[in-house]
């Protein structure tokens, strides 16, 4: 359920108006999980190096990391009805966490996500 609310909060609650950002903005903490959050993945606990996969809001995300290598995000059939995630492959390979390392990010490896529009087919 959690991609459910995630995908519907960064939809409905985070808006390209003069208040488009529900409460309080907490020093741009709101706006660095919605940055996350809309590449397909955001960080649940800052000591752990863990992120948790969810819908990203683009086909594509590329990020040219300072020591040269590229993270890549890749979500297969995005749109708005498919909020779910059906499978996830690391590096070309299926992949079965609900999260990924900042090691995973720091290596320049390539996540693709394959989504769907049914919650029963989530894949971990």
């Amino acid at each position: 359920k959690t991609q459910q609310y995630v995908s519907q909060i960064m939809d409905e609650l985070y808006l390209n108006t003069p208040a488009g950002l529900c409460g309080n903005e907490d020093c741009g903490q709101m706006s660095a999980w919605y940055v996350f959050s809309a590449m397909g993945f955001y960080p649940v606990n800052p000591v752990s190096g863990e992120y948790e996969i969810g819908k990203p809001k683009f086909k594509k995300v590329e990020l040219q990391l300072a020591n040269g290598k590229v993270f890549t995000v890749v979500a297969k059939n995005l749109d708005k009805e498919n909020r779910y995630i059906r499978a996830v492959k690391l590096n070309g390979k299926d992949y079965h966490q609900s999260f990924i390392t900042h090691g995973q990010i720091l290596s320049g490896a390539t996540l693709e996500l394959e989504m769907c529009n049914d919650s029963g087919h989530i894949w971990y």
